[in-house]
């Protein structure tokens, strides 16, 4: 596996500015930063193609779309469908992320739903999947730290 490249003080400052400043455009980040417009451009090319920018996905709030209730179902798979589970689980909607996790649980999936009867609905679908063998589902109260990565940076 190819080791993934490390951000170095360019990238920082690039990053930071792209946190502080998402929509700006490559001449603005320049000026922000002190780095040329070709190379703020060779960079955000690279971020893309690597990964390291995220999909835009990601700051969408669902309850925009009428999806205002959000929970974590942990859930225990038989390790051998784990596969299928997984390509399952792509195929609800109102799921939006899946982890694969290590000890006491297998996946720690994160849905969204209208209500609490839509949640039920879609706990239940989640349980239906063959090589499912047990859930808990955790209702999300409020969100105590926002995403956040400046501080890392």
């Amino acid at each position: 596996m190819a080791e993934k490249r490390v951000a170095d003080r360019t990238d920082r400052g690039l990053l930071r500015q792209l946190i502080r400043t998402p929509g700006a455009t490559i001449v603005a980040l320049a000026e922000a930063t002190g780095l040329a417009r070709n190379t703020v451009r060779a960079r955000l090319t690279r971020y893309d193609e690597d990964g390291t920018l995220r999909s835009f996905q990601r700051r969408i709030d669902p309850a925009v779309l009428g999806y205002p209730l959000s929970a974590y179902v942990l859930t225990r798979v038989t390790q051998r469908k784990l596969d299928q589970v997984g390509a399952a689980l792509a195929d609800v909607p109102e799921v939006i992320e899946v982890l694969g996790l290590s000890g006491i649980t297998d996946l720690m999936i994160r849905v969204v739903a209208r209500d609490a009867d839509d949640l039920y609905r879609v706990a239940g679908r989640i349980l239906d999947i063959d090589g499912v063998k047990r859930t808990t589902t955790g209702l999300v109260m409020r969100e105590m730290v926002p995403y956040r990565i400046e501080q890392l940076l």
